[in-house]
């Protein structure tokens, strides 16, 4: 009888040694599970084969359902990584810097440009109500966005180091989540103050000889211009609608993160995101400047709605052409009427 068992178990030994030392007809030869148990045999351990396929971001099956619960690693997330880490913010920054110098040093060059006749004492309805409303609401979301936006790009570059982790950590969930709430306004007044302005920025044949003379300074002479020259013509097109549209859209994706966008969409998103954002703050330095100590009168205008006679003949002469040409009082937004121009109170 013991006999008998001893010859079983010696059969099935052999049995099992044949079956394991056989080649599966199953698998070919070349097939990652055959490379992988070779592999087990010759450098234990080493799973190179299987981390391909996880890091190949193909989708596999998952109990868990969603855009990206198939892909346990997304490779493209170390390249986006690379770049927002990387050049994106170096090369952001010397943007910014770069023109910011740009414009001290033309100021401490030209200073103010100031008007060269006498004030008129009268002044000349440039903007309405409504434009100042919307001017400012835009102005207003777009420097908190500004401001919170390079809080997030740069501080972890610059102001970590100085703040200590707590207070910047503060500091940074802070500004993403006014970032975040504030986004949706902002892309809402853009919308509002491309319909507001698009009108008086239609391009005309005019505008050629302001761009040819960059707006005077190689002529001498400012050229005469519409209600907008074509420098601010081009700051509405190629900043407040190009980059404003491509700010604004990527902005959405990245805040509501819950429409089906899966993680590569994202980083892409991210990545145009912060590259128009450099680029419109950039350009908006330059407005802002004009806007401000560039140029005597033009705050007054956009905080008042009005300006003086002589600021209008000398920077928009079309336009004040234009202004002296219509009936002494026109309909206001409120159904009254106002007169174009107006003594100085």
């Amino acid at each position: 009888m013991m006999r008998s068992d001893a010859r079983g178990w010696l059969i099935g030994l052999i049995a099992v040694w044949l079956v394991a030392a056989l080649p599966s007809p199953a698998l070919a030869a070349d097939s990652p599970v055959q490379q992988q148990q070779q592999r087990q045999l010759t450098q234990p351990l080493n799973n190179a084969p299987v981390w391909r396929e996880v890091r190949s971001g193909k989708s596999f099956s998952t109990t868990a359902k969603g855009v990206d619960t198939g892909v346990l690693i997304n490779s493209s997330g170390q390249t986006w990584r690379a770049i927002s880490e990387g050049p994106l913010w170096y090369w952001g920054g010397i943007v910014l810097l770069a023109v910011l110098g740009l414009i001290i040093l033309y100021y401490l060059i030209r200073g103010t440009i100031k008007l060269k006749g006498r004030l008129a004492g009268r002044d000349i309805l440039r903007f309405t109500d409504w434009d100042r409303v919307i001017h400012w609401a835009t102005a207003i979301s777009f420097v908190i966005l500004a401001i919170s936006g390079l809080i997030m790009l740069f501080g972890k570059h610059l102001l970590l180091s100085w703040m200590g982790y707590v207070a910047f950590s503060w500091l940074a969930i802070i500004s993403k989540t006014i970032h975040n709430f504030v986004g949706p306004v902002f892309v809402l007044c853009t919308v509002l103050i491309i319909l507001t302005f698009i009108r008086d920025n239609l391009p005309r044949a005019y505008d050629w000889k302001w761009i040819k003379t960059a707006g005077g300074m190689l002529g001498g002479r400012e050229v005469p211009s519409g209600k907008f020259n074509a420098g601010e013509k081009a700051w509405f097109w190629g900043g407040v609608l190009l980059l404003g549209i491509i700010v604004s859209v990527t902005g959405l994706i990245l805040d509501f993160p819950n429409f089906g966008q899966g993680r590569d969409t994202m980083q892409i998103a991210h990545l145009l995101h912060v590259s128009a954002a450099v680029i419109f703050m950039a350009i908006a330095l330059g407005h802002i400047y004009l806007g401000t100590l560039g140029m005597q009168g033009t705050y007054h205008s956009m905080r008042h709605g009005t300006v003086d006679e002589t600021w209008a003949k000398e920077h928009h002469e079309y336009w004040y052409d234009e202004v002296k040409a219509r009936p002494s009082a026109a309909p206001d937004e409120g159904g009254g009427t106002h007169p174009a121009i107006q003594p100085e109170r």
